[in-house]
């Protein structure tokens, strides 16, 4: 936010659990000074929420209203275990340059200088970035998360309350970490995959696979968007001549690479199931459950 005198002006793309937590970090950074931001409502393709309340903050009509408010940033707070694509989907549907995304850090988040965050990331109350830690864009993490050293999250991941990683882990594009998760030091988990709460994984996750327990196995295949995503990655790391990756360089430039799946096409829509990343890590467990360059940033964000 440098270069400008004045608060930003911030959209929120959501009105669940993630994105009322969102608002509420917004809050307490600038009433801390760690941010400027002017937070003018939330977005959602609902037409039931236009024009209502949530907690305060007014849902001001469909996510398309991001090009009738073109100095606004925006910020992404959809998704849950049952569908984690809906940031990549939403991503592709808005088509906007890099310098619209925004980045959202609570001022109680603890982000060395040594780490870099991408744009779009969310950073929840009292999450921890050690030393050289690497954020992709658009990557949610949840509160009271720890990142230690040389962790790399790719883009659109989600690491839900209280995951730890320990140092050296590379979680790939999509993947959704549950609540309590713990990661094992130099482990990689796959692009588009799914760990359950509370799991311990002690082994590399296989792209597009969810696993579980502790310490976790395999359960199944992810679902059927989550493999949309992972089919059309691969498809574009082969035309790029490398293969998928789990880390932060399996980046493309510009936008995600469209899907294969009919229905995610469709797509970018927010749903119910794509409205609380937060509220859905109940389903999991009954289960058994654009980009410009990083951001390299101290305690708190510029």
């Amino acid at each position: 936010m440098s270069g400008r005198s004045g608060p930003r002006d911030l959209l929120i793309a959501g009105a669940g659990g993630f994105a009322r937590e969102t608002a509420q970090a917004v809050a307490a950074a600038v009433a801390a000074g760690t941010q400027h931001w002017r937070l003018l409502g939330h977005l959602d393709d609902d037409p039931a929420l236009h024009g209502r309340l949530v907690d305060g903050v007014t849902v001001l009509g469909g996510c398309e209203l991001v090009h009738e408010l073109p100095d606004a940033q925006v910020v992404l707070c959809v998704g849950s275990p049952r569908d984690h694509t809906g940031r990549a989907r939403l991503v592709r549907r808005l088509g906007l340059p890099d310098e619209r995304w925004g980045t959202v850090v609570h001022p109680s988040a603890s982000v060395s200088a040594s780490s870099e965050v991408g744009p779009g990331c969310v950073l929840l109350a009292h999450c921890v970035l050690t030393a050289a830690v690497r954020l992709g864009a658009h990557v949610a993490v949840m509160p009271h998360t720890v990142l230690t050293h040389d962790d790399e999250v790719a883009d659109f991941a989600t690491l839900a309350s209280g995951v730890r990683l320990a140092g050296g882990v590379r979680v790939g594009r999509g993947a959704y970490l549950g609540s309590g998760a713990l990661v094992r030091e130099s482990t990689r988990v796959g692009a588009w995959s799914l760990v359950g709460m509370g799991s311990v994984v002690l082994r590399d996750v296989p792209p597009g696979e969810v696993w579980a327990g502790s310490p976790a196995r395999r359960l199944r295949a992810a679902g059927a968007p989550e493999r949309a995503e992972l089919v059309a990655m691969t498809v574009a790391a082969g035309r790029a001549g490398h293969g998928p990756g789990t880390g932060r360089g399996e980046r493309t430039e510009g936008a995600a690479p469209a899907s294969h799946d009919g229905a995610a096409a469709e797509a970018g829509r927010i749903g119910p199931d794509d409205r609380d990343d937060q509220d859905d890590q109940d389903d999991q467990d009954n289960d058994t459950a654009g980009h410009g360059p990083a951001v390299r940033m101290g305690r708190s964000a510029r």
